[in-house]
């Protein structure tokens, strides 16, 4: 029952990550090459990657499936990438900034799952939370060091 548990809970991560990866690629392609946000997108967006290839290598260690795309998540991908079209980079910066507080609250949510294996939940608090907090905290820094 734990594994799975694990696997539903640890592609449920994958989804939301997904996504992030795709929000964060699609808000640096809308930014200037020399535009010094970019450099923090883009340390963001690898940390995401990052995830991405942990919660997969988890999946298949417990005999898991990994999910191939970011299914509901990739809407608020899009809706990122609409925001910043019609209200400008600060609203997309701001609009990461709510991505990376769901994910902070996803991952802290999941903290005491009774149902969650050992393995699973050290990945949690030892890898996915200290990085998505990472993230949020270098989001959160940039929006209120933004430029209007």
């Amino acid at each position: 029952m734990a594994k799975k548990s694990s696997v539903d809970q640890l592609n449920s991560f994958l989804r939301g990550e997904l996504s992030a990866v795709e929000t964060y690629r699609m808000a640096i392609s809308k930014l200037d090459a020399a535009n010094p946000a970019r450099l923090e997108l883009e340390a963001c967006m690898t940390s995401h990657q990052d995830r991405v290839a942990a919660l997969r290598e988890a999946i298949i260690a417990c005999g898991g499936q990994p999910s191939e795309g970011s299914g509901p998540w990739g809407a608020f991908a899009k809706a990122v990438e609409g925001t910043a079209k019609v209200f400008g980079d600060k609203a997309a910066i701001t609009a990461l900034e709510e991505g990376e507080d769901h994910g902070l609250r996803d991952y802290k949510d999941e903290l005491d799952d009774a149902d969650l294996d050992f393995q699973t939940k050290s990945l949690l608090t030892e890898r996915l939370l200290p990085a998505q907090q990472a993230t949020h905290d270098r989001i959160s820094a940039l929006k209120h060091t933004w430029r209007s």
